[in-house]
């Protein structure tokens, strides 16, 4: 019991910072993401003895996706930022680049739930079509009608940015 305690241990400490990257772009929320990952931890911790021989990272990959599907689906309160941000006098590299961030947060966000999700899956995560439609319980073309719809609108919030190379125009 001990051992595999350990071995948990050692998992958490070396994949929560990646898991909490991708559940804070699927969420959009640093609070959330942590209650994602949270949640999706304690179900993989739960489920660990069954893992030891496979890939717990996966696992718990899939488990966040579904928990955060979940919270899709669920009926909420829509919450809103008051007002602007401030600009930042600053017009170092550091600061162009934390604008850059911050409008890409903002175009993710706008995107609807299943979007963002794609967009996310395919693109930050790096996984394939047929591995997205998998993890999200849909079929490819949704995938591939999903991914298109969320690049035509990204292209639409910040024209600034060449989707197709990656780079800034």
């Amino acid at each position: 019991m001990e051992q595999m305690t350990n071995d948990f241990d050692a998992f958490f400490r070396g994949r929560a910072p990646a898991l909490l990257r991708t559940a804070y772009l699927l969420t959009g929320d640093k609070h959330l993401a942590e209650d994602l990952v949270q949640d999706a931890l304690a179900r993989t911790f739960r489920a660990w003895q069954r893992l030891s021989d496979g890939n717990p990272e996966a696992y718990a990959r899939r488990v966040m996706y579904h928990l955060q599907v979940s919270m899709w689906r669920r009926r909420k309160v829509v919450e809103t930022m008051p007002g602007e941000l401030p600009e930042h006098r600053d017009h170092s590299d550091h600061a162009h680049n934390a604008v850059e961030r911050l409008a890409l947060r903002r175009a993710l966000q706008a995107l609807p739930a299943r979007q963002r999700a794609v967009v996310v899956l395919r693109y930050f995560e790096d996984h394939s079509e047929a591995e997205t439609a998998e993890i999200l319980n849909c079929r490819v073309g949704t995938v591939k009608s999903h991914t298109a719809r969320a690049l035509s609108r990204l292209r639409e919030l910040m024209p600034e940015i060449d989707l197709s190379e990656g780079v800034t125009r």
